[in-house]
């Protein structure tokens, strides 16, 4: 016997895991209208809890939320004629909505829908992924987005930069925070063809320079420099620079950048993460070693680095080093999403393989600043003396 409690956690865990698809729903979904059996007892169960048979009764007699309750009568035995709740039926979402208390949100996501599709018909079925956008950005967050969104179908090839937007009430901390949504709503707006993840490709706009950070580990490399041992410049910047290292170092962490000590001839490049491919662009680089973190995407970063790298060799990225540090083990929120990295020297594939088929546990990671500093410098010295070109 179902109790309106009871239907109103049904109706929860449905509204939450369906309300987007309901967003724009269609005269045909099967799904409506939907009917919950509230479990009318038998004669024999009813005798053996009257008084919670009462209390359900009661329950519903007294309900007054959305929908249509139907009720049914029962010829009894023992109890006679019985009319007691059979089901309740929502014919639409909004019911759902409103006895859970979301009518606005429901109202207010409804409302935004069929402002953007009026607007932009290519929209059509495709915002139920932005519902809360729709349901609970401010006013003026809205109608923002909409400006935003205009002026960038009206301007696709701008080449501006972010704050050079000539949109009321945009600042660049505004746009930077929803990138994602803006790239997204303007590609299927545009019907954009290509990497789905590139905002200022997408929008038109101009690309910031990327900006890379450098120490340079040898005396003789900081002359030529003025004396300076750590720069942040763009690649075209860099890549003018006299100073000919016969090493490249590049490590994932800053801080264990930070800790390197002197090195002969070597240039050590910081933080870069899937930025790495800018290195391409520096006609000085020769003998390049990479010290990333043990997961997938320090992985996928190594392969990557080899695509305009290809003789970069990896360091304190093996299977022992990865096996004898358990107790420094954490968790990669998520992983790479390749299944294969072509560029992996067989030995680096097996470790990523074993890593996306948790062989070892769910998404393991070790990253490079818990090794011990002593360890890895001493290993650090080792990479180095193994001859250029040998993976």
């Amino acid at each position: 016997m179902k109790l309106p409690a009871d239907v109103r956690q049904l109706m929860r865990r449905r509204f939450d895991t369906r309300h987007r698809d309901w967003l724009e729903l269609r005269s045909d979904d099967p799904g409506w209208p939907w009917e919950i059996p509230l479990g009318v007892p038998g004669e024999q169960s009813a005798l053996a809890q009257l008084d919670a048979v009462r209390a359900w009764v009661r329950a519903w007699q007294g309900w007054d939320g959305t929908g249509t309750l139907d009720w049914g009568e029962r010829r009894w035995r023992t109890l006679g004629t019985q009319r007691l709740p059979e089901r309740i039926r929502f014919d639409a979402p909004r019911q759902i909505a409103s006895w859970l208390g979301e009518a606005d949100r429901w109202d207010r996501a409804c409302y935004r829908n069929a402002l953007l599709v009026q607007r932009w018909p290519a929209l059509r079925g495709r915002l139920g992924k932005f519902f809360s956008v729709l349901a609970d950005y401010p006013d003026a967050d809205f109608e923002r987005l909409m400006a935003v969104l205009d002026w960038l179908q009206q301007h696709p090839t701008s080449n501006l930069y972010l704050r050079q937007l000539p949109v009321s009430g945009l600042d660049t901390k505004w746009i930077e925070v929803r990138k994602a949504i803006v790239s997204e709503l303007l590609c299927h707006i545009t019907g954009h063809v290509g990497d789905a993840g590139d905002f200022y490709s997408i929008c038109g706009l101009r690309r910031p320079p990327f900006q890379l950070r450098m120490r340079l580990l040898d005396p003789t490399l900081r002359a030529r420099v003025g004396g300076i041992g750590d720069l942040s410049v763009s690649a075209d910047e860099l890549a003018q620079l006299d100073i000919r290292p016969t090493r490249v170092l590049i490590v994932e962490n800053l801080q264990t950048g930070l800790a390197l000590a002197d090195l002969p001839g070597t240039a050590a490049f910081m933080g870069l993460g899937y930025g790495v491919e800018a290195l391409a662009d520096l006609p000085w680089i020769r003998d390049c070693l990479y010290w990333g973190d043990m997961d997938t995407h320090g992985f996928a970063i190594l392969s990557r680095a080899r695509a305009c790298l290809p003789s970069v060799r990896s360091i304190l990225m093996d299977e022992q080093t990865l096996l004898s540090h358990r107790l420094l083990w954490t968790h990669e929120d998520s992983q790479h999403s390749a299944l294969e990295l072509p560029l992996l020297t067989a030995e680096e594939a097996c470790v990523y393989k074993s890593l996306k088929h948790n062989t070892w546990g769910k998404n393991v990671r070790l990253e490079q600043e818990r090794l011990s500093w002593n360890a890895a410098w001493t290993a650090l010295l080792r990479a180095v003396r193994r001859p250029a070109g040998d993976l």
